[in-house]
């Protein structure tokens, strides 16, 4: 186990340091490119544009092409748009700087602290653990299979996709050594980098983890920024609640699922029918977690009542209808944010030891688990998106895509479009940054052309989350990539189809029907 746990984290930290010889040159060119493009619009004469739209376009030209080729770190880029902008008169200071305390922030910042005491604690291996142990899994490689992926799916609808990924990285890799071990006590020698089964699995677990951040508003960044951006670009839209979202996001997570575990189980069955000490790894693991102590007690209840204040609203719309005194009363005192807060803070009120002053969260803890850079994108993000909506910008932006679309398109046609931008976009750069920077131009197009702008907000941030193809489309991808189990050519060819039939026959039809139809819009 030490071993497994050893290499792991091995390859966890080399995915981390590893940068290719296409990431050098993107950076290079975003570096040379940026600023030159920013210039051309700038000195460039555009009709329509105001002055501090014009100005605004340039700033936003360089910021797009350095979020999508990160020649510095992709939260710088968020703060130089800001900056830029009242360095050139766009807008003054404050209200350039007021979208980084927008509630969404302090949601998405509840969310990171209860996920770090959930870590901090062991809930989420005990979660985890908990399911690879039930007695349907067994020692079939087929639920095996299953299970890795169900682990994997629940924990990422919560904490960060990332760090599920790396917390199930060890387990994958301690079950492909338990086969291999098991094979070469009957005299069969395998090699697990040529091994399909293997390949399955690290992409089984990779995937998942990025399926079940689709569950809820916090479970990726994608969700929250959409959902900023209808609040600060769409204010007449009817708000979409923590409640609404998980309606459309189990659906669509677990279909998702479905898909992904189908193409790859048909792409890398196993060849034996059986795991020997598979269930003994899985037992000796939980054996390690002991019996649950007072902080992940602890941790649990902060973590239910977070949840029940987000999914209360919702359950009240369905008891006194969504005009009821009742519910309007609630989300004016427990808004999503403050529900996340409610939860974070116990964790620091809720004791483990009070004689030593003890709590469940150290606040070092604590603010080692925000992703403070996350935080500065979404900021920044919204930032930019706000200003794009009170210069005009988005509006002749809008104006602009519709007349490339030979006037007033069809809405299928219209969702289509920005859900695969915003899918390819996601396989080449981070998923938040295309999210950023595609976002408001959805939006602000979708209110030029009459359309409601949340089912394009939504698609475009379930798209985002399908990012299979490459190891550089999301953080799972690429730990699992660096187990050297998993050839490009096959995360390519089982990226491709996944992602195909989950935009065609999945992204597309939830948020034009299941979308619309509970949002009434």
């Amino acid at each position: 186990m030490e071993d497994t746990e050893k290499k792991s984290a091995q390859v966890v930290e080399q995915t981390e340091k590893n940068d290719s010889s296409f990431d050098r040159k993107r950076h290079i060119f975003g570096a040379i490119f940026g600023p030159l493009c920013a210039l051309l619009v700038y000195f460039t004469q555009i009709e329509g544009l105001s002055p501090e739209a014009h100005k605004l376009l340039a700033i936003m030209t360089l910021v797009a092409i350095w979020w999508i080729t990160e020649p510095v770190a992709i939260p710088v880029t968020s703060l130089i748009g800001p900056t830029l902008c009242v360095i050139f008169g766009v807008v003054k200071m404050k209200e350039a700087f007021a979208a980084f305390a927008s509630p969404m922030i302090f949601l998405f910042m509840g969310g990171f602290i209860i996920a770090k005491a959930m870590m901090v604690n062991g809930l989420d291996k005990r979660i985890a653990y908990g399911i690879m142990s039930m007695k349907w899994v067994g020692d079939s490689p087929r639920r095996i299979f299953l299970a890795i992926g169900l682990a994997c799916m629940i924990c990422s609808g919560w904490i960060s996709n990332t760090a599920t990924a790396a917390m199930m990285f060890p387990i994958a890799l301690g079950l492909l050594e338990a086969i291999r071990e098991m094979m070469a006590a009957n005299g069969k020698h395998i090699e697990l980098s040529n091994y399909k089964y293997a390949t399955g699995l690290m992409l089984m677990t990779a995937y998942a983890c990025s399926i079940g951040g689709v569950l809820t508003p916090i479970g990726t960044p994608p969700n929250i920024i959409m959902l900023g951006f209808l609040d600060e670009l769409a204010p007449s839209a009817p708000h979409v609640s923590f409640f609404n979202w998980m309606v459309w996001g189990f659906v669509a997570m677990v279909l998702y699922f479905v898909i992904a575990y189908v193409v790859l189980w048909r792409m890398f069955p196993a060849d034996v029918k059986h795991i020997d000490g598979a269930q003994d790894f899985i037992r000796e693991h939980v054996n390690a977690l002991g019996k649950w102590n007072r902080a992940q007690k602890n941790t649990l209840v902060a973590f239910l009542v977070a949840v029940t204040l987000w999914v209360a609203p919702g359950i009240l719309s369905i008891i006194y209808g969504s005009d009821g005194t009742i519910v309007k009363e609630y989300n004016k005192y427990f808004p999503e944010a403050i529900a996340a807060m409610v939860g974070a803070l116990l964790l620091f009120f809720l004791p483990v030891n009070l004689k030593k002053g003890e709590m469940t969260l150290k606040w070092k803890d604590a603010v080692a688990g925000v992703e403070w850079g996350t935080l500065l994108l979404f900021g920044g993000g919204l930032a930019m998106g706000g200003l794009m909506y009170t210069t005009g910008l988005s509006d002749w932006i809008g104006e602009a895509i519709k007349t490339m679309m030979g006037g007033q398109p069809s809405e299928i046609i219209f969702v289509a479009i920005f859900c695969v931008a915003a899918l390819l976009l996601s396989e080449l750069t981070s998923h938040t940054a295309a999210t950023n920077l595609i976002g408001p131009i959805a939006i602000g197009t979708a209110i030029s052309m009459g359309f409601s702008p949340i089912p394009v907000a939504v698609g475009i941030a379930l798209s985002s989350s399908l990012g299979f193809m490459m190891p550089v489309s999301t953080p799972p991808n690429a730990i699992v990539y660096a187990s050297g189990y998993i050839p490009i050519t096959k995360m390519i060819k089982s990226g491709v189809i996944i992602d195909f039939i989950g935009i065609l026959f999945i992204t597309i039809p939830t948020v034009l029907l299941l979308v619309k139809w509970i949002m009434g819009v």
